[in-house]
């Protein structure tokens, strides 16, 4: 496995499969179905400064190659990852990675300051596609002034590897790369999801109780394709690449748009133990076509 070892900021990954927030619990959830020891990290369940209940029922419809979710980031705090979760994943041989999201700049560095501490966890995941109250609702990751000013201000109280996590409903996401990779972001995760949505037709109603949610799985794929190249082409920091990967040639894929590692969301739900293929995956394409570290794939995409 020496060849898949992969730098992200300070973190050093064993490989550069990790399992992206939202789609794996805490990690221990997926026990009985893998070795987590055999992933790069794990990026657990969005984590807020304050309990949030989430959205009303529905908040979940199944579309063609994907589905659509409106949890609204359902957690029961900081305080109580920190006191009751942390304890029981802090053991895990792989790195924990925690996806903060927040209504104002305030409580994403009130939530990131009160996880710096920990000693197992070794980063966090930023996710500006919340909605800033203070705004009138518009997410932080769809304007590059508000992205930077969020990012400053955690960067000011965080000091461990961040990485933030970009919304692909913008018109040019290379320009909220850059804003993050200039207020220090030491990695850029994409993509989020995007904004969809489902129809009842016999009740003539929208099926998710928010109207619209984040469109994810398979279908999303060429889209994050895009993304993902278009940022490695305007930054200089590493990219974690998700957004449809279902097999080790997605990953693949991604890797050679200029992914340093990736993420697996949605096909976790299919298949619980994706994510270990596609490790397996990626080492047999590395041996067999002779490729001495995953390294030497990063960008390579020959356009």
């Amino acid at each position: 496995m020496d060849k898949l070892n992969i730098q992200i900021g300070n973190l050093a990954l064993k490989n550069p499969v990790m399992t992206a927030s939202g789609t794996f619990g805490y990690g221990k959830e997926y026990t009985d179905f893998i070795d987590l020891g055999k992933l790069g990290g794990i990026c657990v369940k969005g984590t807020t400064l304050h309990d949030r209940q989430g959205n009303a029922y529905p908040r979940m419809a199944e579309t063609p190659a994907g589905m659509l979710n409106a949890v609204g980031l359902q957690n029961k705090g900081v305080d109580y990852f920190v006191s009751n979760i942390y304890p029981e994943i802090k053991d895990f041989d792989t790195h924990i990675i925690v996806n903060v999201s927040g209504s104002t700049i305030e409580d994403y560095a009130e939530c990131a300051a009160r996880l710096s501490d920990l000693d197992k966890i070794p980063g966090i995941e930023l996710n500006i596609s919340c909605p800033n109250v203070k705004e009138g609702g518009m997410a932080f990751g769809t304007s590059a002034c508000s992205a930077a000013d969020v990012v400053r201000a955690v960067r000011k109280v965080y000091n461990k590897t961040l990485i933030v996590k970009l919304s692909p409903n913008v018109t040019d996401i290379t320009e909220i790369a850059r804003a993050a990779e200039a207020e220090g972001a030491d990695s850029l995760s994409l993509i989020n999801t995007l904004l969809g949505m489902a129809i009842d037709i016999n009740k003539r109603k929208p099926v998710l109780s928010t109207v619209t949610g984040g469109l994810s799985g398979p279908c999303v794929k060429p889209v994050a394709l895009r993304m993902v190249w278009q940022t490695y082409n305007a930054v200089k920091i590493p990219i974690i690449g998700m957004g449809g990967i279902s097999s080790w040639q997605d990953a693949i894929e991604f890797i050679l748009a200029g992914s340093s590692a990736i993420q697996i969301g949605t096909y976790n739900f299919i298949d619980p133990t994706i994510s270990e293929k596609v490790v397996n995956g990626i080492q047999e394409y590395l041996d067999n076509h002779n490729i001495a570290h995953i390294k030497d794939l990063i960008g390579a995409l020959e356009v």
